[in-house]
């Protein structure tokens, strides 16, 4: 049996590298750019809990929640509402902003 070679660091790929590959694609940009959004927002959460020096649970905690809702949230695998999003965003000390 031949030895599988473990893969370094090195060896990866950045995501950063990939995503700029598969933007080329046009089925890729158009879906990219229709989650644009969410993205935004997720990303815009994820900093401001690490800003906040909290983990999933300390937010989940605050919030009276479970972290793993937090974590669906920040992965994506979760719609939240309105009212949660103000919640989360006043947990966090931020301040929610709807633009049209």
């Amino acid at each position: 049996m031949k030895k599988e070679r473990k893969k370094s660091i090195k060896d990866m790929t950045k995501f950063s590298d990939l995503h700029e590959k598969w933007m080329k694609d046009p089925k890729y940009r158009k879906a990219y750019q229709d989650w644009e959004p969410e993205f935004a927002i997720i990303q815009a959460i994820i900093r401001k809990r690490i800003a906040s020096k909290m983990s999933q649970k300390d937010l989940a905690r605050k919030l009276g929640t479970k972290q793993s809702a937090i974590s669906r949230l920040e992965s994506g695998n979760y719609n939240p509402t309105l009212s949660f999003l103000k919640k989360l965003s006043n947990t966090l000390g931020g301040k929610l902003e709807i633009k049209i």
